[in-house]
């Protein structure tokens, strides 16, 4: 590795990721003074596709057999509060989180959707493009860093609709992951690489990443180029060199038992089939547990693909529920019994819901008029169940919720300020969140 890999330009050339992480942390330096500073973290399992409310936490046992679906319902380990038989490890664990089934707007595309539930705002004329910054963008635009060493918001494994940083710049995008957990092979983060070639191999392999890192640190302080960089080019270097970053993003730290407790691991088992027949994004969420107990604020996970149109019951009963119901009830434990519940919120929604009555290919269409959300931690307290649905799962019967109350209560648990003006690219004021209200039932 010779000294001329770290020189581009006469400076330390660092690859995208550090490039992009100097820019954001040079835009956070410029957040309010008074900004809070609460050590309290969010993670947003985004269900994209919309799960099915029915299959999961509203099930409607006495509706007729086309609206209830083909599956069952379990009591929980909460009196009163009942699950959908494809979900017995919730079940168990129903005191520590709660459900809210009365959320509904009024979009049924996807992405569309997925700006309502990220930014609180409508879609604009592309759904996939931000028009308003998501509240991970928020998030770090007011709060900045809860760690100095890690960045603010991240997203696992990559940006989707909704969560980009609109008009707040480029500098509060989220730091993506790229690299997939759920992937097979080694987990290797391309963010953390150095112009020229220069790379601080496999996460996966925790002696070599250590050197790794060792080794490109102790070299470019010998070059004497860490003094040429500008400060916030320094600090990203700072972040992607120090020991807490290498230690927040190393899997292989965690016990095999415990990623076995999260789900299928292809980091261990590269080239085995997926039985469960879903994507293998357990190892997504321990991830995230990872990097909220290191000090990222907030980092959003993606576990896309509930879309289940055709074939519904038979892709929820191989694969996402079985899925979801191991990972969310690990995750929900592994913060518990680390102390970390208390102080990390966990959302667990899709941009909607799905239709009432199954189609004709055993399936559920997109349904945004009532659908369901799972919170667990910070100020939510288990057991709880807010609003109900009508009998058959089809519109708010009572205390009808909106997104916007859930990015409610993720602002207030953090202090963020949701009265805050920003102006967008034509030069008009917007609040951070155009209306809603945290849901203090859940609390």
């Amino acid at each position: 590795m010779s000294r001329r890999e770290f020189i581009h330009a006469g400076t330390l050339g660092l690859g995208a990721g550090a490039f992009g992480l100097s820019r954001l942390l040079e835009a956070e330096a410029h957040a309010a003074p008074g900004a809070a500073q609460k050590e309290r973290s969010v993670i947003i399992l985004w269900m994209r596709g919309g799960p099915a409310h029915q299959d999961m936490w509203d099930p409607k046992p006495e509706a007729p057999v086309e609206y209830r679906g083909e599956f069952g319902v379990m009591p929980t380990s909460v009196p009163g509060i009942q699950l959908s038989d494809m979900l017995p490890m919730c079940g168990r664990v129903m005191d520590k989180w709660s459900i809210v089934r009365s959320l509904h707007h009024d979009n049924a595309g996807h992405s569309a959707g997925d700006q309502i539930c990220f930014t609180g705002y409508p879609s604009g004329p592309n759904p996939d493009e931000n028009v308003h910054p998501s509240c991970g963008s928020i998030v770090a635009e007011q709060l900045g860093h809860l760690s100095p060493e890690l960045p603010a918001y991240v997203m696992v494994p990559r940006m989707v609709p909704g969560t980009g940083a609109a008009y707040l710049g480029v500098g509060y995008k989220p730091f993506e992951t790229l690299a997939d957990p759920a992937a097979a092979g080694p987990f290797k983060l391309p963010n953390f690489e150095l112009a020229g070639g220069v790379t601080v191999d496999r996460l996966g392999d925790r002696k070599s990443l250590v050197a790794g890192f060792d080794r490109l640190k102790s070299r470019v302080d010998r070059t004497g180029q860490m003094e040429a960089m500008d400060r916030f080019q320094q600090k990203a270097w700072g972040i992607l060199s120090s020991t807490k970053a290498r230690e927040a993003f190393d899997l292989d730290a965690e016990s095999r038992e415990l990623r076995e407790r999260y789900g299928f691991m292809p980091a261990f088992d590269p080239g085995a089939s997926d039985r469960c027949g879903a994507p293998a994004w357990s190892q997504r969420i321990l991830l995230a547990r990872r990097l909220v107990e290191a000090g990222v604020r907030l980092v959003t996970v993606d576990l896309r693909w509930w879309d289940t149109h055709v074939l519904g019951f038979d892709s929820l009963r191989r694969g996402f529920l079985p899925r979801f119901d191991q990972a969310y009830s690990a995750l929900i434990e592994d913060l518990d019994r680390r102390g970390l519940l208390a102080s990390t919120l966990v959302v667990a929604w899709g941009e909607f819901g799905r239709t009432p009555k199954v189609n004709a290919q055993a399936g559920r269409d997109h349904y945004p008029n009532v659908f369901s959300a799972a919170l667990a931690g910070g100020p939510v307290q288990g057991g709880r169940v807010v609003g109900v649905s009508d009998s058959k799962a089809a519109f708010p019967l009572s205390n009808p919720k909106t997104p916007q109350d859930v990015l409610a209560t993720i602002y207030r648990f953090l202090g963020v300020d949701v009265h805050k003006p920003y102006i967008d690219n034509a030069g008009r004021p917007h609040p951070t969140l155009p209306f809603g209200t945290p849901i203090d039932e859940l609390s």
